[in-house]
């Protein structure tokens, strides 16, 4: 049968309509890459670097035993026919042991200093065996240095044996050093201490904050050439170049020990009325 047209008449179906062929699709422009920024710090963050280590006082400063120690020296000087009072106890926060244990010869304690020294020792490690006297803010302070890695060290006029049951009653591994009034040759108000823990810490004292809360102790931190904080417990304390203020503890956070560290001096204590 020869070839014919594809519509040859009456009933065949008629060709399909062309497809009409659709436009071309513009080209769509790459998206630049955007630069990597880091995201912006907390609101109140502060980006400085936290200190080298935090130095710590431990009477009045960490816990509240200065009322231990002048019930202890009361004790004593009047078992020996003396008085002893208020005012001449808070002359006493802050001392070398055997410092004080000559303050109380003067004041009729008719015993040799090292025996002075064990009975005002045992008394208080007595009392803070029974109970931690801790301040306000203080071991939440430590938890939180701790948890930031920030290496503190213990650094006391106590000796050792009172300081070992602060220690084991403290959260575990707070204290990567503890330097006691009896393993020194010079208490405070000399820097020998503080220059101890720095040292034993393997940081400069310069980078590092102390916190204390007696004349004698401030002197022998700010004479290591550590940034100090003075902590108003029992003794009121006075301004002084570079030294920073406050009246707690829990005033302190960890933005505050890094701004110190820095340079910074804080006074957080409000002015007389």
């Amino acid at each position: 049968m020869p070839d014919g047209p594809a519509y040859s008449g009456a009933g065949a179906r008629p060709p399909p309509p062309p497809v009409p062929t659709p436009p071309p699709v513009p080209a769509v422009p790459p998206v630049p890459a955007l630069p990597l920024v880091a995201p912006p710090p907390p609101a109140g963050a502060d980006p400085r670097p936290a200190p080298a280590a935090v130095l710590w006082d431990m009477d009045g400063t960490l816990i509240d035993t200065e009322p231990y120690w002048m019930a202890a020296e009361t004790e004593l000087v009047e078992a020996h026919g003396g008085s002893w009072g208020h005012e001449q106890g808070l002359a006493m926060v802050g001392q070398p042991l055997l410092v004080s244990a000559r303050i109380l010869r003067e004041h009729g304690v008719d015993l040799p200093p090292e025996q002075i020294v064990d009975f005002l020792l045992g008394r208080v490690v007595e009392e803070v065996e029974r109970h931690v006297p801790w301040q306000p803010g203080a071991r939440e302070l430590l938890v939180a240095l701790a948890d930031a890695g920030v290496p503190c060290a213990l650094v006391t006029m106590s000796y050792r044996s009172l300081a070992d049951t602060f220690v084991a009653a403290a959260p575990a591994g707070v204290f990567g050093t503890v330097v006691t009034g009896d393993a020194v040759t010079h208490g405070k108000p000399h820097p020998e201490a503080y220059l101890t823990a720095a040292a034993r810490l393997g940081v400069d004292p310069a980078r590092c904050v102390a916190v204390e809360d007696s004349p004698a102790g401030i002197g022998s931190a700010m004479a290591a050439g550590a940034r100090t904080i003075g902590v108003e417990a029992m003794l009121p304390v006075d301004p002084r170049p570079g030294l920073s203020r406050v009246a707690s503890l829990a005033d302190l956070g960890l933005a505050d020990l890094a701004r110190v560290a820095d340079g910074d001096v804080l006074d957080l204590i409000s002015p007389a009325a």
